[in-house]
C-alpha cells in the first residue's frame, strides 16, 4: 500500500522514522526500535539539546525507566552509525545536560509502497549495544575462516571477549546463508542431554524424537546456515558428538562456537583469543600513544559512559596502561575497573588493581588470566552498596536472560521503591556486573557465566539460596500463567517460550529438590506444558508429568491438576511410546475426572486421545464408539465444535468397511480451511486431525477405485509432513501413506523409495516401534517385488510391534509372514497364521481388509496345494462378495483378477471372466495402476482368443 513518508538524509545514512527505517547506502541498519526512536528525536531536532529526561519521556512515555537504558540504546546508535576514533561523530554528548545531534541533516518527503507481510526472520542476533574494540583483524580472519571450513571456535579465557567478537562476526555475515544465522546461547544449560533440543528450538526444528543428535542432524540436511554456539565449555562432550553428527550429516551448516577449550572434533579450526594489546612500561607516554592501544580504548569508553566529564590526559596515560597490563588486557575486568573511575580516579584506581590481585598471588590452582578476572569481579562487588550487592546475588538464581520486571520480582525488597530498585540495576550495568542487550524495543539483562557462578556462592554464603530460588520459581510461575500467544503471533510465541524454558527448568529443578516447594512445583508443571508443547518437548514433557503424578506429590495436586497431568502424561506416551496400557489408563482416569467436573472440553481433548489409541491397538469399534461420545459432545463448550468427530469417526468406519460413511466424515475435515483447523499455539499436546485423515482419506479413495485420487491425496499428506517438522507425522505419511498407496498401485519402486526413507528417519529418531513396522509393512513388497525375504528377522519385528501394542495393521502383517511361511515351503503353518489374521480383523472389527486376506489364503492354496484347486475359487468368490459388500471396488478388482486366472488355468469360466469385464467397466480413472493394467491385458487376451477362434 502507498504512504507518505519522510526521509532524513546525513552523511552515509537516510531515515524513514514512517517505516521505522534506517539505511546506510541503500542498505538496512540493524538498529532496535528504541535506539531509533532516539535518533528520531534527535535528527527531528538537528542542532538543538535534547534533555536526558525529555528523551526518556518520548522514547519510553508509560514506563518507568533509569537513565542506564538511555545509556544502553545511546551506546547501540552510536554504534549502528558507526562512531568511534577517527570515524565521524553524528550526536555530541553535552556534559549535564543531553545529547544534541551535530551533522548537517536534509529533509524530503515522498510517497512509497510499503510491504503488507514483513519478510520471515533471517536470525535471532540482538542488537549491539557496545562498539567492539581493537579486533578487526581477529573479525576479518575469523569472517574467512567461516568461508573456508565448517567449524571455527573462538577459545579464549572468561572476560576475554569471546561472545562479543563472535557476535560481531556474524553481523558482518549475516546475509550469507539461505536459511539464515543463529546464536544458541548454551549458558543456561545444565544438562548435556538438552544441546540438541536447544538448537532445536531456536531453529525451529521438530524434537518429538528425544533431541537425538541424529535426529536433529537429519532434520537439518539441506539447509544453508550458521549456527554461532555459545559458552561451549561446560557441556563440551555432549557438543562435540552433536557438531560432529551435524557436519557429518548437513553439509551446508557451519559453526561457530566459543569455548574456554577446544571442540576436538575433525575439521575444527580453532581461534585462540588473547587479551587486548595494552602499552608496555613508558616513561613518557602521552594520552594520544595510548589511545593507539584497544586496551586503553576500552578503558577510557567505559569511563566516559560513568563519568562524562573524564578525559584522558598525559599525566593519566601511564596509569590507564598500568591497570590495562596488570588486568592482562581482559575486556570484562578493564570495563569493571574502568567503572570505578568516579570514585578513585586513574592513581587511585591503579592502586586498587595492583592491591586486589596481589591477595591471589598465594593462591594455587587456575590460570593466571582466571585468577585476574575472579579478583576484579571480588573487587568489584566488595565495591557494591548492600543493596547492589543483594540484588546481584538474587539475580543470579535466572538462567539466562531477564526483563527489569523479572528483576524486580526476584530481587527488589520490601525497603526499595519502583524507582530505587531500576537505579539499583542502572549501576549494576554501569559496573559491568549486568550486561544489557537491546532486544527490538526492550532492554533484557544477563550475568556473564563467571559473574553468575560468583554471585550463586555469593548467595548460598550468606544463608540466601531458597529464599531467592523461591522467588525466582514464583515469579517463573507467575509469568507462565500470565502469558497468552495472542492472535497470529506463532513465531512470536515460539520465541517467548523459548525465552522461558530454561527459567522454567531452573525453577523445576529448586521446587522438586529437597529444599523446594512440592505444591509449587506441581503447578509450575502443569503450567509449563503448553510451552513444552510448542517447543515440541513431549518427552519432556513426559517425564515432567510422570514425576509430577508420583504418590510422594499426590496431596499438592487438586483434581484439575490429576485430570490435566494424566492427559498430558496419555498424550506424550503415545508419541513417544506408543499404544502401550499405561497410555489408556492415564487418558481414561483424565476422562472421569472431566466428566465427574462437567468439564466438556477437556472431555473432547480426553476421547480424541483415547480414539487415536484404540485404532492404534486395532479395536475399530471401541474406537468408533469413543468418536460417538465425541459427536454427543458438540456444541456443549465454547470450544466444542461441531465436527470435532469426523476425524475419529472417519478413521474407524473406514477399518469397519463402512467407506462410503468414512469418506464423507474424512472430506469433512480434509475440506475444511486449513485455518479453521489451526490449534491455539497455547494449547497443549494434542494430536494433528488433518494429517490422520488425509492418510485414512486416500486409502478410502483408492479401495472405492479411485487410484489417482489416492496419490494426489498421499502426496498432499506427504508434502504437509514434510512441512510440519514433526518426526512422527512423517513416519505416518511415508510409510502408512505413500509406501502403502504405491503398493496399491503395484509401483514397486516408488513404494521401495519410500519404505527406505520410513525406515531411515525412524531409526534416526529412535523410533524402534516405527521402524519395525516399517520392516513388517516391507514384507509385501518383498514378497512382490521379488526381494530376499527374511523369515526369523520378520517374525522378530512382527513380535516386537505386537508387544509394542499397534495392532492397527498387525493383522496385515501377519499375513505377510504366512504367505511366506508357505512360499517356503510351510503351507500349514502359512495358513495357521493367515487364520489368525482374519480371526484378528473379525474380533477388532477390522474388516476391511479381510477380502484381501482371503484372496491371499486362496493364492496360498492355489500355488501350495494345486489339489484344492476348488477350495481356492470358493474363497476367491468369497473375497469377491466381501468386497462388495464394503464397497471396495478396488479388492473386487484384484480378486476377480485372480480368479479368472486361476480358472483358466481349469479350462476357464465364462461367469468370472464376465464379472471382471465388468468390474473393470465401473473403473472411471486410475487405468494406469497395476490392476487395472493387469485386468486390461486380461480382457485383450480374452479377445484376441476369441477373435482366433472365429
Amino acid at each position: 500500500m502507498q504512504k507518505r513518508v519522510r526521509t532524513f538524509a546525513f552523511g552515509p545514512f537516510r531515515l524513514m522514522p514512517e517505516r521505522q527505517m534506517l539505511l546506510l547506502a541503500g542498505h538496512p541498519v540493524r538498529i532496535g526500535g528504541r535506539a531509533l526512536d532516539i535518533l528520531v528525536t534527535l535528527v527531528e531536532r538537528s542542532g538543538e539539546i535534547v534533555g536526558k529526561r525529555e528523551l526518556m519521556a518520548r522514547v519510553w512515555p508509560d514506563t518507568l525507566v533509569e537513565e542506564g537504558n538511555l545509556k544502553v540504546n545511546m551506546n547501540a546508535l552510536r554504534r549502528a552509525l558507526g562512531e568511534g576514533p577517527g570515524a565521524p561523530v553524528y550526536i555530541a554528548t553535552v556534559v549535564g545536560r543531553g545529547y544534541r545531534f551535530v551533522a548537517p541533516v536534509t529533509v524530503t518527503e515522498e510517497a512509497v509502497f510499503t510491504p503488507a507481510v514483513d519478510p520471515p526472520r533471517r536470525h535471532n542476533l540482538p542488537t549491539a549495544s557496545t562498539r567492539l574494540v581493537g579486533r578487526k583483524e581477529e573479525m576479518a580472519q575469523i569472517a574467512r575462516d567461516i568461508g573456508e571450513t565448517r567449524l571455527v571456535t573462538i577459545v579464549g579465557p572468561g572476560g576475554i571477549g569471546k561472545t562479543t567478537l563472535a557476535l560481531a562476526v556474524a553481523e558482518t555475515i549475516l546475509d550469507q546463508h539461505a536459511d539464515g544465522l543463529w546464536l544458541i546461547d548454551l549458558a543456561p544449560l545444565k544438562d548435556g542431554g538438552l544441546v540438541a533440543g536447544a538448537i532445536a528450538t531456536v531453529v525451529g526444528l521438530s524434537t518429538d524424537s528425544g533431541s537425538t543428535e541424529a535426529a536433529v542432524a537429519d532434520q537439518l540436511r539441506g539447509r544453508q546456515m550458521l549456527l554461532v554456539l555459545d559458552s561451549c565449555e561446560h557441556l563440551i562432550d555432549g557438543v562435540a558428538v552433536l557438531v560432529d553428527q551435524i557436519l557429518l550429516r548437513a553439509p551446508g551448516v557451519r559453526f561457530l562456537a566459543t569455548s574456554r577449550e577446544p571442540l576436538r572434533v575433525t575439521g575444527e579450526r580453532v581461534r585462540r583469543l588473547g587479551g587486548l594489546d595494552a602499552p608496555g612500561k613508558s616513561a613518557g607516554l602521552t594520552a594520544a600513544e595510548a589511545l593507539t592501544f584497544p586496551a586503553v580504548q576500552l578503558f577510557v569508553q567505559r569511563a566516559t559512559d560513568q563519568l562524562e566529564t573524564f578525559r584522558l590526559s598525559d599525566a593519566d596515560a601511564a596509569g590507564v596502561a598500568g591497570i590495562c597490563r596488570r588486568l592482562d588486557g581482559l575486556a570484562l575486568a578493564i570495563e569493571m575497573a574502568a567503572t570505578q573511575i568516579d570514585a578513585f580516579g586513574v592513581a587511585g584506581l591503579h592502586d586498587e588493581v595492583e592491591h586486589r590481585l596481589r591477595l591471589l598471588e598465594g593462591r594455587r590452582g587456575g590460570a593466571e588470566r582466571h585468577r585476574t578476572l575472579a579478583a576484579t569481579i571480588d573487587w568489584s562487588y566488595a565495591l557494591l552498596a548492600e543493596d547492589e550487592k543483594r540484588a546481584l546475588r538474587c539475580l543470579a538464581t535466572f538462567a539466562s536472560s531477564f526483563r527489569l520486571d523479572a528483576a524486580g520480582a526476584v530481587a527488589a525488597t520490601a525497603g526499595h521503591g519502583a524507582d530505587a530498585f531500576v537505579g539499583i540495576v542502572g549501576r549494576l550495568v554501569a559496573k559491568s556486573l549486568l550486561s544489557a542487550e537491546v532486544r527490538d524495543r526492550s532492554v533484557v539483562y544477563r550475568l556473564l557465566d563467571t559473574t553468575r557462578d560468583f554471585a550463586i556462592a555469593k548467595l548460598a554464603e550468606a544463608g540466601e539460596l531458597d529464599n531467592a530460588r523461591r522467588r525466582h520459581a514464583e515469579f517463573t510461575l507467575r509469568s507462565i500463567e500470565q502469558a497468552e500467544p495472542g492472535p497470529g503471533t506463532v513465531i512470536d510465541w515460539s520465541d517467548r517460550c523459548s525465552q522461558t524454558i530454561d527459567d522454567i527448568r531452573e525453577a523445576l529443578r529448586w521446587a522438586f529438590g529437597p529444599s523446594g516447594d512440592a505444591g509449587l512445583a506441581i503447578r509450575l508443571t502443569v503450567e509449563a506444558i503448553r510451552y513444552w508443547k510448542q517447543l515440541s518437548l513431549p518427552e519432556e514433557c513426559r517425564v515432567a508429568a510422570e514425576r509430577a503424578l508420583d504418590d510422594r506429590y499426590a496431596k499438592w495436586r487438586d483434581r484439575t491438576d490429576d485430570l490435566i497431568l494424566n492427559m498430558t502424561l496419555g498424550a506424550t506416551l503415545l508419541h513417544t511410546r506408543g499404544p502401550m496400557a499405561e497410555v489408556k489408563e492415564a487418558l481414561g482416569k483424565a476422562l472421569a475426572i472431566a466428566e465427574d467436573i462437567g468439564d466438556a472440553e477437556l472431555q473432547l481433548e480426553c476421547l480424541s486421545g483415547l480414539s487415536e489409541y484404540e485404532l492404534w491397538t486395532g479395536d475399530s469399534r471401541s474406537a468408533m464408539a469413543i468418536a460417538e461420545k465425541i459427536q454427543a459432545l458438540s456444541g456443549r463448550g465454547p470450544s466444542v465444535a461441531d465436527g470435532g468427530a469426523d476425524a475419529p469417526a472417519g478413521s474407524a468406519l473406514s477399518w469397519m468397511g463402512a467407506l462410503g460413511a468414512a469418506r464423507r466424515r474424512l472430506e469433512g475435515i480434509v475440506r475444511r480451511p486449513v485455518s479453521a483447523l489451526s490449534r491455539d499455539p497455547g494449547a497443549r499436546f494434542d494430536l494433528d486431525q488433518r494429517l490422520t485423515a488425509l492418510g485414512t482419506l486416500a486409502t478410502v479413495q483408492w479401495l472405492q477405485g479411485f487410484p489417482d485420487e489416492a496419490q494426489a491425496t498421499a502426496e498432499t499428506q506427504l508434502r504437509e509432513a514434510e512441512a510440519s517438522n514433526d518426526a512422527v507425522s512423517l513416519c505416518c505419511a511415508l510409510l502408512h501413506g505413500s509406501q502403502i498407496i504405491a503398493m496399491y498401485r503395484r509401483d514397486y519402486e516408488a513404494a521401495w523409495q519410500h519404505y527406505t526413507r520410513g525406515r531411515a528417519h525412524a531409526d534416526r529418531h529412535g523410533l524402534r516401534i516405527w521402524r519395525n513396522m516399517a520392516d513388517c509393512s516391507c514384507g509385501r513388497l518383498r514378497l512382490y517385488a521379488g526381494r530376499p525375504f527374511d523369515l526369523a528377522a520378520y517374525g522378530q519385528a512382527l513380535e516386537e510391534v505386537r508387544s509394542g501394542g499397534f495392532r492397527m495393521r498387525y493383522p496385515n502383517y501377519l499375513t505377510n509372514y504366512g504367505e511366506a511361511l508357505a512360499r517356503q515351503g510351510d503351507l500349514a503353518s502359512g495358513l495357521a497364521a493367515v487364520d489368525e489374521a482374519i480371526a484378528l480383523c473379525e474380533a477388532n472389527g477390522q474388516v476391511v481388509g479381510i477380502p484381501e486376506i482371503l484372496r491371499i489364503k486362496a493364492n496360498m492354496i492355489r500355488f501350495g496345494d494345486p489339489a484344492r484347486g476348488a477350495e481356492a475359487a470358493d474363497l476367491y468368490r468369497l473375497s469377491i462378495a466381501r468386497a462388495r459388500a464394503d464397497g471396495s471396488l478396488s479388492w473386487e478388482l484384484r480378486s476377480t483378477i485372480s480368479l479368472v486366472r486361476h480358472c483358466r488355468g481349469r479350462g476357464g469360466d465364462d461367469d468370472a471372466e464376465a464379472m471382471l469385464a465388468a468390474t473393470y467397466a465401473r473403473f472411471t480413472e486410475g487405468f494406469g495402476s497395476g490392476d487395472l493394467v493387469r485386468a486390461r491385458a486380461l480382457l485383450d487376451a480374452r479377445n484376441q482368443s476369441a477373435g482366433r477362434s472365429d
